[in-house]
């Protein structure tokens, strides 16, 4: 079985962030980039599903990001990860959701898959669509906010997480899945696996290389236009209300949620 783990690189979230006034963009080269926390979630359940299956079965990692990108590529081999791919071409900056979406796509295309892993989100971004996106653009089952996963019989068993519980669906493979942080604890790279991280392949294919059309990448082949941006200003200090009669103080609240219709 062949595994392949789309990870993405984002800036620190303890990190002052700044925007290209130019390009209108975030300023990633400023700052620490990291490995998307809740990727390591998928890539944990990459290596324990590998583990369960036995040695013909395996990890790649799948990116697109700079060149400089290659130390988060780097962490995620260190957890025991196979292989990568970086995609990183002049054609993609400035892609939105959709055109990420496309990409990732094609680059699968050309990699080779059977069952597809990702973290629910991404802390930059927070929108929970580009699992979806390339699912769709694959042709093949998506199943997203998993907590639990069982790889059996050319098919996947999931729990999916609700409001109120959990759903359990189930669909052949290939396929792809997102996970949410209740699907388990990933595990700290090594000091072996670190090393070892350093010798595994890291393939960098372009855009040519994956027959993707460049018209569909960057800003022209996006969907979503950032025409302007404005800094959040400090938080204001709440309304204080001081009443002897607890009546009069829930009128006051009930009063106050009414204004801004709340309720």
């Amino acid at each position: 079985m062949k595994i392949v783990v789309t990870v993405k690189q984002v800036p620190d979230t303890n990190a002052e962030k700044t925007f290209d006034p130019v390009t209108k963009r975030l300023n990633r080269s400023s700052i620490e980039n990291v490995l998307n926390p809740f990727d390591e979630y998928a890539i944990e359940e990459a290596l324990r599903i590998k583990e369960a299956q036995g040695a013909d079965t395996t990890v790649t990692i799948l990116t697109m990001a700079p060149a400089s990108a290659t130390d988060v590529v780097r962490k995620a081999l260190g957890m025991g990860a196979d292989n990568a791919v970086l995609l990183s071409d002049d054609a993609i900056p400035g892609s939105d959701t959709m055109a990420t979406a496309y990409a990732l796509a094609q680059a699968l295309k050309h990699v080779g898959f059977d069952l597809i892993l990702s973290g629910t989100q991404s802390t930059d971004a927070i929108c929970s669509v580009v699992p979806a996106a390339i699912a769709e653009h694959l042709n093949i089952p998506c199943v997203t906010y998993v907590k639990k996963l069982t790889v059996e019989n050319n098919a996947i068993d999931a729990q999916r997480e609700t409001e109120s519980g959990f759903v359990r669906v189930r669909a052949p493979l290939p396929a792809l899945v997102s996970v949410t942080k209740a699907i388990n604890e990933p595990r700290y790279p090594t000091l072996k696996g670190i090393m070892g991280a350093k010798k595994k392949e890291i393939q960098t294919p372009s855009i040519a290389d994956i027959g993707a059309d460049p018209a569909r990448l960057g800003e022209a082949g996006s969907k979503t236009v950032v025409e302007s941006f404005a800094p959040v200003g400090a938080r204001q200090k709440g309304q204080v209300v001081s009443v002897s009669d607890a009546k009069e103080g829930a009128k006051q609240i009930l009063d106050f949620l009414i204004a801004k219709k709340v309720v």
